[in-house]
């Protein structure tokens, strides 16, 4: 008689197995693992069943609709799986609970603001500190390479090719590394942080290229925490039909202008937008393609393409 694994072990090869694929599942084994707890706490025996994970799914009280959707698309993930090796498995519909991923409609700064933001950051305390010198460094990079946040605060010493103008983007969203080519004066900017940071800790306690105060590389929710802060100080918090920049949408901003730019040139989009799409490290053009929805402008220029083709 064959020994019934419990739900852990199962989860734990199913992970186990994505790894080996190259997945991180960070976010993703936390919630998994918490499914298996609760399935052998409830003493579940034989395969997933659709009504065990909708229960378990709508455990947390008062969550968002989007965190639902979410935590049921990533058991559906180990569900699939599962029915490999047990045709019995069940696999809850596909948007039960709605889409699991909401995009939020991007705030596209327009270049007085982006150059606010900036000046806002001249000015942080403390006076005379490293500190506004790595947040207007930091972010004028994102606002002028489209580079996620994540990845700049990533950046190490050495990923930086001075001579040949190159940015060697490491650790990705995806595990994909990329060349991200740099003009002249971006490499200008970096170059003067870089001798200031040098100067204030001439012994590095980090590889990072961008650091705090303490010189420790830069903590994601500091960095989210002070561009809130710039932002409150310009009086942009929800104050627009727009709603309110996240520093994020600085890539939006880049990718959405550089779109644009493109299509006053005349230039031609099949070819120029996947090469965008490996610029900004997406691993489907589909990514890229959906930053056309991001301005008025853009909606309106493909709108008249599409009409001029529809009367071919």
């Amino acid at each position: 008689m064959t020994r019934q694994l419990s739900m852990a072990r199962l989860v734990r090869e199913y992970i186990d197995h994505r790894r080996q694929l190259g997945f991180e599942l960070a976010s993703a084994q936390r919630i998994l693992l918490d499914f298996a707890r609760y399935a052998d706490r409830q003493k579940h025996h034989g395969p997933i069943t659709a009504d065990l994970v909708i229960r378990w799914v709508n455990l947390p009280k008062g969550a968002a609709a989007g965190y639902l959707a979410s935590r049921l698309n990533i058991v559906r993930g180990f569900a699939r799986f599962r029915a490999i090796f047990d045709p019995r498995t069940e696999i809850p519909p596909t948007h039960a609970l709605g889409a699991a991923i909401r995009r939020k409609v991007p705030y596209i700064l327009t270049p007085s603001e982006i150059a606010a933001i900036l000046r806002a950051a001249r000015q942080l305390p403390p006076a005379g500190s490293l500190r506004p010198h790595t947040y207007t460094t930091l972010l004028g990079l994102v606002a002028c390479t489209g580079l996620r946040h994540r990845e700049v605060l990533r950046l190490d010493r050495f990923d930086i090719d001075w001579n040949q103008h190159l940015l060697h983007v490491r650790k990705t969203k995806f595990r994909k590394s990329r060349i991200v080519p740099l003009h002249a004066s971006t490499i200008e900017e970096l170059a003067r942080y870089a001798q200031l940071r040098d100067q204030r800790y001439p012994v590095p306690r980090t590889d990072a290229f961008f650091v705090s105060m303490r010189g420790t590389r830069l903590a994601e929710p500091t960095v989210q925490a002070t561009f809130i802060l710039l932002r409150n100080s310009l009086i942009w918090n929800g104050c627009s039909s727009r709603g309110y920049p996240r520093i994020h949408d600085l890539r939006h901003t880049f990718a959405c202008r550089r779109l644009l730019q493109w299509y006053h040139d005349g230039a031609d989009l099949h070819r120029a937008v996947p090469s965008l799409s490996t610029y900004l490290g997406h691993t489907n053009v589909r990514d890229t393609y959906w930053y056309i929805t991001g301005i008025p402008e853009l909606l309106g220029i493909a709108g008249s393409r599409f009409e001029h083709f529809a009367s071919l």
